[in-house]
């Protein structure tokens, strides 16, 4: 009988995944905390001359890494972006990509309320004040903050997730703006059908009117710093700023100073540049009373994170046998 065929997986992922590769395949798993760095990736898939790559956002896959094992047939990302995987390399080398898509755009819009309302209502800052020992009394101007119903709602990307956020909207009565490179008829529509009526603006005017403007695009040369000091003196003062896309899509200096000279009152961030976000950053001196920052959390629900290992694992699967793989990134 043959040899198992060998996939080298950067990191532990849900069993629901690891288990269906274990199967079929010889697996071999990094299993430290932090990610390993691109030369022993390199190094892994040289020694074990891997068939099958299973990655996550935090890897670097070029070039150098495809053609570290002779035998690499496929590459699987734990994630639904896939701009950390080199695909003219890829293409070039007649290796498919597969990625999770559709998985997590509920999981992650639902976190992004919960920043948002967080954010809003002050229940980091609340949780501190407790254990400081600083509640002494009830008092009317306590940790007071703005009324998320029947405020605005500013939506920056209206893709999957940027629809499923603008839909939870129906439940505080909030106006939505949304901005996009075209305007997206087919979430107007659906989201029509629950009571939002999402009016399609440019940006500027979406930053000049919305009271919390939150973040859903992808990160491309376009999306870099797309929020920077010019699009934080268009907010409102009072507005605050949830970011659950990529880093990078905020200018952290900017965003420093944002909030050290008050252009807005606070914001929320599952996502940062850099990330992981030292601990002794500048934007840290903002926690908890502007800022709270999560660690790149949004999609971090049992059953989504199950579905994304099982995902990434049939696709792996697929490739390995000569199919086509089910969500192939080189489709999208």
């Amino acid at each position: 009988m043959a040899d198992k065929p060998t996939v080298y997986v950067t990191r532990r992922i849900p069993d629901a995944g690891i288990e269906r590769l274990e199967e079929n395949y010889d697996v071999h798993v990094w299993e430290e905390k932090t990610p390993p760095s691109k030369e022993h990736i390199i190094e892994t898939l040289a020694d074990l001359e891997a068939e099958g790559l299973l990655c996550l956002l935090s890897d670097d896959i070029d070039g150098e890494v495809m053609d570290a094992s002779p035998n690499l047939e496929v590459i699987s990302t734990f994630s639904v972006g896939y701009d950390h995987i080199d695909m003219d390399a890829a293409a070039e080398r007649d290796i498919p990509v597969g990625h999770t898509p559709g998985v997590l755009s509920e999981t992650t819009a639902d976190f992004a309320w919960s920043l948002l309302m967080t954010t809003a209502r002050r229940t980091v800052e609340g949780q501190d004040y407790v254990l400081d020992g600083e509640w002494e009394t009830w008092g009317p101007t306590l940790l007071t903050g703005p009324d998320v119903h029947h405020a605005t709602l500013g939506v920056i990307g209206m893709g999957n997730i940027g629809t499923e956020v603008a839909r939870r909207a129906a439940g505080f009565d909030m106006d939505v703006l949304y901005s996009d490179v075209e305007p997206n008829e087919d979430a107007e529509a659906e989201l029509a059908e629950v009571g939002v009526d999402a009016q399609f603006v440019d940006q500027d005017e979406l930053l000049a009117q919305s009271d919390f403007v939150s973040l859903h695009v992808p990160l491309m040369d376009a999306t870099h710093h797309l929020i920077g000091e010019s699009e934080f003196q268009q907010m409102k003062e009072e507005a605050i700023l949830i970011n659950t896309s990529r880093g990078p899509v905020v200018d952290p200096d900017a965003l420093y100073t944002a909030l050290e000279k008050d252009w807005i009152t606070r914001a929320g961030l599952d996502v940062t540049e850099p990330e992981p976000l030292p601990a002794d950053h500048e934007l840290t001196d903002h926690i908890p009373e502007k800022l709270v920052v999560t660690p790149h959390i949004a999609s971090a629900s049992i059953q989504t994170r199950n579905k994304m290992a099982r995902m990434a694992a049939d696709n792996l699967a697929a490739g390995l046998e000569g199919n086509p793989l089910p969500n192939s990134a080189h489709q999208d």
